[in-house]
């Protein structure tokens, strides 16, 4: 088998996940009649609410 410089496969973990977030984030907005609250962006990212403390 010839080796080709060419033929690369690149591979990054936290650009695959990003762009899986924005997807996820642009598709939930066209589908929305309204903007997206806080509450639900957070939550289509995954995002956990650290409690308050008092």
């Amino acid at each position: 088998m010839l080796f080709d410089p060419f033929d690369v496969t690149l591979e990054d973990g936290d650009l695959l996940g990003e762009v899986e977030l924005t997807t996820t984030l642009i598709v939930a907005a066209s589908e929305s009649d309204a903007k997206l609250s806080l509450d639900e962006i957070d939550r289509l990212l995954g995002v956990v609410p650290i409690p308050r403390q008092r």
